[in-house]
């Protein structure tokens, strides 16, 4: 008998730590749309942050020579001229930091125009999945606590 309520009891407890899981839904993907301007040897904004899934189309635009945007990692690449915008359209699908760097040699600190694209993953998905460890941890705590009579 004592099993008996002890095993449901347990089922409970987890039943009870899957419901986070249940009830909180991914992000939905959004759509962005970012002007990047790349001007002596710098990008504007040098950093771009977006959420797994998200739709992405940048917006290329050069003030003063010919300069390129190359994204590592998702091997994407575009260019701009004075008067002549790139663009790139993609969905985030992988998480992490990607450097963004130009790809047309444009002057003497080419090398060092750099920016970083950062993918960031579903934060409510996996703090959900530790709530439903954590509370699946304190009932089994709180179970082999029990007084035995």
């Amino acid at each position: 008998m004592k099993k008996d309520k002890l095993l449901v009891g347990i089922i409970v407890f987890i039943m009870l730590a899957s419901l986070p899981l249940i009830l909180v839904k991914p992000e939905e993907p959004r759509e962005h749309v970012i002007t990047v301007e790349a001007k002596q040897f710098t990008y504007t904004p040098n950093i771009i942050e977006v959420n797994k899934g998200d739709r992405v189309t940048i917006r290329f635009i050069s003030t003063d020579v010919h300069h390129g945007l190359y994204i590592d990692g998702y091997e994407l690449e575009t260019n701009a001229r004075p008067g002549q915008d790139g663009s790139i359209t993609f969905t985030a699908n992988e998480t992490g930091k990607f450097t963004m760097r130009c790809s047309v040699t444009c002057g003497a600190f080419h090398p060092y125009m750099t920016g970083y694209l950062r993918v960031k993953p579903d934060y409510r998905l996996f703090g959900s999945i530790w709530l439903a460890i954590g509370i699946l941890i304190g009932s089994i705590v709180l179970v082999s606590r029990r007084k035995k009579p």
